[in-house]
């Protein structure tokens, strides 16, 4: 919450400081709500359950693993007594393979190379791509300089006309480090 707000008041002195600069009075800014954007269009929306339907039938299958190592914990918790030493050991290493199991599933669903995040690209790269199309078309025909973005604190959408000082901040930057490293 708290990176939220900081991303916030940085946009908002990032806008004033545009604003305020005397090469900017002429620029039209504008800004967009991602959050919105994504709540409302209907092929987001459709890409959201798609991706929900898969999560929902993965966490089943989660919940039927959990399950069944509950209830194998259970049933050779009640049956230690009279099972024999080695027949115990064999009940233990079935839970412990099926422990691993579900574990394995967890990361192979949701780790951070998991199938949720790739199916995840699948399915919304394109509700992505339609937007940005659509954010870049409202800011050539409206003719915005900048557009941002209030939820994730960034510009979307910066026409092709404004200076891009990239270059000149490398060429400053190794202009600095030429003179620093010469000493």
């Amino acid at each position: 919450m708290q990176t939220n707000k900081f991303v916030k008041m940085a946009m908002v002195t990032l806008i004033l400081f545009l604003l305020l600069s005397g090469s900017t009075f002429a620029q039209k800014i504008g800004y967009i709500n991602s959050q919105q954007i994504l709540a409302t269009y209907k092929e987001a929306q459709d890409a959201q359950d798609r991706l929900d339907k898969i999560n929902k039938e993965w966490e089943a299958e989660a919940r039927e693993m959990q399950s069944q190592l509950q209830e194998m914990n259970e049933q050779l918790q009640s049956q230690s007594l009279l099972l024999s030493e080695e027949r115990q050991k064999e009940k233990e290493q079935e839970i412990q393979a099926l422990y691993i199991k579900a574990q394995q599933f967890q990361v192979e669903k949701w780790g951070q190379t998991g199938e949720f995040y790739k199916k995840q690209d699948e399915v919304m790269k394109p509700v992505f791509d339609k937007i940005n199309s659509a954010i870049k078309l409202v800011g050539e025909e409206e003719r915005y300089d900048y557009i941002f973005d209030t939820v994730a604190g960034n510009i979307v959408y910066a026409s092709p006309s404004q200076t891009d000082l990239t270059d000149l901040v490398i060429e400053e930057l190794e202009k600095g480090l030429e003179s620093s490293t010469q000493k």
